[in-house]
């Protein structure tokens, strides 16, 4: 589902440059779960980032479900993340402002979808995670693992088959973290692809497989 050949990324700042990627391969089959490990700089969050198609690589092939996307421009990028990805981040980045409810509704206005659809999806999401009578609460009202199942909800609103979750135990306590872990791991058992970052041992031992990054190359 995922091909990644000969992956690339050059930041350029004036006259210097920092190559974070030099030259990752990596395939990642439909439906498998798979965590990525590394010391800080070794490329996890860039190569995330290109998976997630929130970035283009410098050099180097990007295939995502039989689509190349690595030359697509970033109104493309953006319509292929509509559609295939679904984002957890270990921040929650949820709107400060906005209800549980419009939080996860969010993705669903940008797909266009009507007020009875979004509706019945934010519903059933809400009831699935458990938060469906604190539907009106705002994030300053919720503790960190609610957040979280919530910023998990908004993932899943246009039912993605490709979950990419960056440190979604980074800041949790270990037993939210493990709740987070129960969710996704159900997630995988429902046929869904999951692509997370971590450093931790016992969270990265959910997942089938280990892809170990060391300054900007996967470790053999």
């Amino acid at each position: 589902m995922i091909e990644l050949e000969g992956i690339k990324k050059v930041f350029r700042m004036g006259s210097q440059s920092l190559e974070a990627l030099k030259g990752v391969s990596l395939k990642i089959e439909r439906g498998e779960f798979i965590s990525i490990m590394g010391p800080s700089g070794s490329g996890k969050s860039t190569l995330m980032n290109i998976i997630g198609c929130l970035d283009t690589p410098t050099e180097g092939e990007y295939v995502l479900d039989s689509d190349r996307v690595a030359g697509l421009s970033f109104d493309q990028l953006a319509a292929v993340r509509n559609r295939k990805i679904g984002f957890v981040f270990q921040n929650f980045n949820l709107l400060p402002y906005a209800t549980a409810w419009e939080n996860v509704e969010l993705p669903l206005l940008f797909d266009g979808k009507n007020a009875r659809k979004r509706k019945e999806r934010v519903t059933e999401l809400l009831k699935a995670i458990g938060l469906y009578d604190w539907r009106e609460h705002r994030p300053s009202e919720l503790s960190g693992g609610q957040q979280q199942r919530i910023a998990l909800a908004r993932a899943l609103a246009n039912d993605p088959p490709i979950l990419l979750a960056d440190e979604p135990t980074g800041n949790l306590d270990s037993r939210s973290g493990e709740e987070i872990m129960d969710i996704l791991t159900e997630l995988w058992k429902e046929g869904r692809t999951i692509v997370m970052v971590t450093h931790n041992d016992r969270i990265s031992a959910h997942s089938q497989r280990i892809v170990r990054l060391f300054d900007g190359l996967v470790l053999p």
